[in-house]
């Protein structure tokens, strides 16, 4: 801790500076979706209670008025509604200044792609009663449509962990569902998981699915039930002293690590018994999840003085490497950064000898055949961006394409 001391000062001067409206502009951006604006007022709750107050908020890429394309006309009202209804629906947001950036038909790309954005000032929309009401679409059910061959692969063989990793925003939680309620839709028993603090699952989706149960991994709660184990256990025997040690030990950012494995782990296991479906966290936070249960795995092996699987001992990254036991999907909008980044992490799966065994493009609008023309050129660009970055590398890889919805 003493070595932490001697920076608190550099820390204080950055918080203040950030806290300092006349030095810093903080702006959050967001999808006119209330997923991303939900992400977005979490954030401006957080940094609030850190006395860092966001001035702005930038709503990307909204499309513009529909010509005579019912896709395009249902998607445009479907995002001015959420945008009118910023003020009640994400109360936190309402007092920013908000900007609008329509969305550009090709990818922003170089600096001649950013001399094509121009955010534009928000105000005075009309209110929901002078918009015609957007048709409501059940997302759940185009997905599990488009993934129909992806469930029967994985039913194939019996239970085993399904994980939907890629970067965040790219539809993990859509696809993870979309997966869970298919193949509880057949009679099997499930159990859909997220490690993602910041995921949307739905949790009423039990009564739906007889078969299905819905857990979410809380760091903060997960990590508060290992705390107290520790000191119910090892804690008991010690004395006031040793106690206090123990307390700030806990408080290190290793205890969370431990305690989200832990969970994570006990999560696993349940595939010797049933499907279970993991939802994860954007791909940083997934790989130091992967990085700890290496580093598990190799303590037990040097601990037990045993070669992997000599002992017949099961542990986590060796389900996680075992084809029939693990089912790595990598999900991804047909974008490039967010293919980008699903192919860095495939690399670092294969190296800790996980094989990724499908790709998941989401929101992929060459599947809906639109008829507007703005549309036509985004689903043109959509499927260039694919071929250019997936067509060859991933020829064995089974690639699933789920439409806009």
């Amino acid at each position: 801790m003493s070595g932490l001391d001697k920076h608190r000062q550099t820390y204080d001067d950055a918080v203040n500076a950030l806290k300092d409206p006349a030095l810093t502009t903080l702006v959050l951006v967001a999808r006119a979706q209330d997923s991303t604006l939900q992400e977005a007022e979490r954030a401006a709750s957080e940094l609030s209670e850190l006395g860092v107050n966001p001035q702005a908020l930038v709503v990307n890429a909204l499309l513009p008025e529909a010509d005579n394309d019912p896709l395009h006309r249902r998607l445009m009202l479907g995002e001015q509604h959420v945008l009118n209804g910023l003020a009640t629906t994400h109360p936190a947001l309402s007092g920013l200044v908000c900007f609008t950036i329509p969305m550009n038909p090709e990818p922003v790309m170089g600096i001649k792609g950013l001399t094509t954005v121009a955010p534009q000032f928000h105000e005075n929309v009309p209110g929901h009663e002078e918009l015609p009401a957007a048709e409501v679409v059940d997302v759940n059910e185009v997905a599990q449509s488009a993934l129909s061959q992806a469930t029967e692969q994985i039913i194939e063989g019996g239970p085993k962990v399904v994980l939907a990793m890629g970067k965040g925003g790219v539809g993990k939680t859509t696809v993870a569902q979309a997966l869970a309620t298919s193949v509880a839709s057949k009679g099997l028993p499930v159990l859909l998981a997220t490690t993602d603090p910041a995921s949307h699952l739905d949790m009423t989706l039990p009564q739906k699915y007889p078969g299905l149960d819905v857990v979410s991994i809380d760091p903060h709660k997960v990590v508060e039930e290992y705390r107290q184990e520790v000191l119910n256990t090892k804690g008991a025997t010690l004395d006031s002293d040793g106690r206090a040690q123990l307390i700030e030990d806990l408080e290190s950012p290793c205890t969370e690590e431990v305690a989200v494995f832990r969970a994570f782990s006990a999560v696993l296991e349940e595939a010797d018994r049933r499907w279970v479906i993991i939802d994860t966290a954007p791909t940083g936070h997934t790989l130091l999840l992967l990085d700890a249960t290496g580093s598990y795995h190799r303590e037990l092996l040097r601990q037990s003085g045993a070669t992997e699987g000599s002992d017949g001992t099961l542990t986590a990254l060796m389900r996680l490497r075992d084809q029939d036991r693990t089912f790595p999907v990598l999900v991804t909008l047909p974008e490039s950064t967010p293919i980008l980044e699903a192919k860095e992490l495939a690399d670092d799966l294969a190296r800790a000898g996980i094989t990724p065994r499908a790709w998941v493009i989401n929101q992929y609008l060459p599947k809906n055949r639109p008829q507007s023309t703005f549309l036509q050129q985004r689903a043109t660009a959509q499927h260039n961006t694919v071929e250019r970055y997936l067509a060859t590398d991933q020829m064995h890889t089974p690639i699933w394409e789920i439409p806009v919805a």
